[in-house]
């Protein structure tokens, strides 16, 4: 009888090993296709344009802190001339393009010139010989990089050279859009993993493309905008910060700012993938109140052990892959490693969605997929048009089709 006595703390350390031991299995197999190198970059540019900008004027005046609320700074554009606005995007580049709550036109026409700085840079490093080869190959990859997000068409709203780098790019037209949906990507995501051509549906720009095109086909007439989020810092690759929420944490904030600063009062959904889910999760309390989904695919945990724990008025949606090795991850939370309960499971009381031709753990984005029509019918409101798991109806139980007026 004794030993059964302590069978709770024998679970919790069988639950800690358990833990170790697959986290250590996952770095070997999967969590991610990618490992990145040491980024040997040019020092906080960011920070800098920053600091600029707090001992800058413009009309005689000071600045306001860039720091201020998304609406206080949104007041502060308001109060300028076209002029004035062009000139502090010429001025402080990096952070008027950073800068929530400047107008989304003058945040794009920043980062242009932000992004002609950043190549230029690299250029240069790519001469240098004090990097060792495979820094100035790394310099190289970085130049062409920022050469692609140069054309014309792209639409930066969000651009950071320093280190591995940040960027989060707009599919559409934000300000005029009715429904808005933001893809929050998860581990090694940065500047270079931003989109891909191999394998491109499982990167930030290629799953915002194709939710984008996904939703156009799903409701023609509404106008719609897709956002490829990778404005925090991703945990490289698989390991403690992997297992751990302090990425997804800062990830929240960020990501929080970004919604109240958008332009309209157009509705939000969040679609967020493996990591990303974290990200969402932890934001998930504070959400403003034009946050109406947050639909996670390939989630290791919300940091909740169910959608009433996340505190949010949002629908929670959930799916998985039945190939996807995310589903080999301990669903715990012990001592701040791992992520809390599994999102499909009927316990948490999400949602759950048909993922049906799905790719495994990067193809929930592939056009033809369940997946992906089902992200892009939650993404314009039709909510009656989903597919859930199982070939059941629960998952649309008590909701009305938010777009059957404009779509009939």
């Amino acid at each position: 009888m004794t030993s059964f006595d302590a069978s709770p703390q024998l679970n919790v350390w069988r639950a800690l090993l358990a833990l170790a031991v697959v986290f250590v299995m996952l770095a070997s197999t999967g969590w991610t296709a990618l490992r990145r190198q040491p980024v040997t970059s040019y020092s906080a540019p960011l920070p800098a344009s920053l600091s600029a900008w707090e001992h800058g004027r413009i009309g005689g005046h000071r600045l306001p802190d860039p720091r201020s609320a998304p609406a206080a700074l949104a007041r502060f554009f308001a109060s300028l001339s076209e002029v004035q606005r062009v000139s502090l995007a010429h001025r402080f580049p990096l952070a008027v393009g950073n800068m929530n709550g400047a107008p989304v036109e003058l945040r794009y026409r920043a980062n242009r010139l932000a992004l002609g700085e950043a190549r230029e840079v690299e250029r240069q490093r790519m001469r240098d010989e004090r990097l060792t080869p495979a820094g100035q190959h790394q310099a190289g990859r970085r130049m062409n990089r920022f050469g692609a997000l140069l054309n014309p068409d792209r639409q930066l709203l969000a651009f950071d050279p320093s280190g591995s780098g940040r960027a989060a790019e707009v599919f559409g037209d934000l300000r005029e859009a009715e429904r808005v949906s933001v893809v929050v990507p998860g581990v090694d995501t940065d500047l270079l993993t931003f989109q891909r051509t191999y394998r491109r549906w499982s990167a930030p720009v290629g799953m915002a493309r194709s939710l984008y095109a996904a939703e156009h086909t799903a409701a023609p007439s509404t106008r719609t905008a897709v956002i490829a989020w990778a404005d925090y810092t991703a945990p490289s690759g698989l390991g403690m910060e992997a297992a751990m929420a302090t990425r997804a944490e800062d990830g929240a904030v960020r990501l929080d700012s970004l919604l109240r600063a958008l332009p309209g009062e157009s509705h939000v959904s969040l679609f967020c993938h493996s990591y990303g889910s974290v990200v969402c999760g932890l934001a998930a309390p504070a959400l403003p109140g034009r946050v109406t989904d947050i639909a996670v695919a390939g989630s290791p945990g919300m940091r909740a052990e169910t959608v009433s724990e996340l505190r949010t008025r949002a629908r929670v949606w959930a799916m998985r892959d039945a190939d996807d090795w995310i589903r080999d991850v301990p669903y715990l939370e012990v001592g701040g490693l791992g992520h809390g309960a599994d999102p499909v499971s009927p316990a948490f009381g999400a949602r759950v969605l048909s993922a049906r031709e799905a790719d495994g753990h990067g193809g929930y984005f592939v056009p033809g997929t369940d997946s992906l029509r089902n992200f892009a019918e939650i993404g314009v409101g039709a909510y009656r048009a989903v597919d859930c798991a199982h070939g059941s109806g629960v998952c649309r139980a008590g909701l009305s089709d938010a777009a059957a007026s404009r779509r009939a």
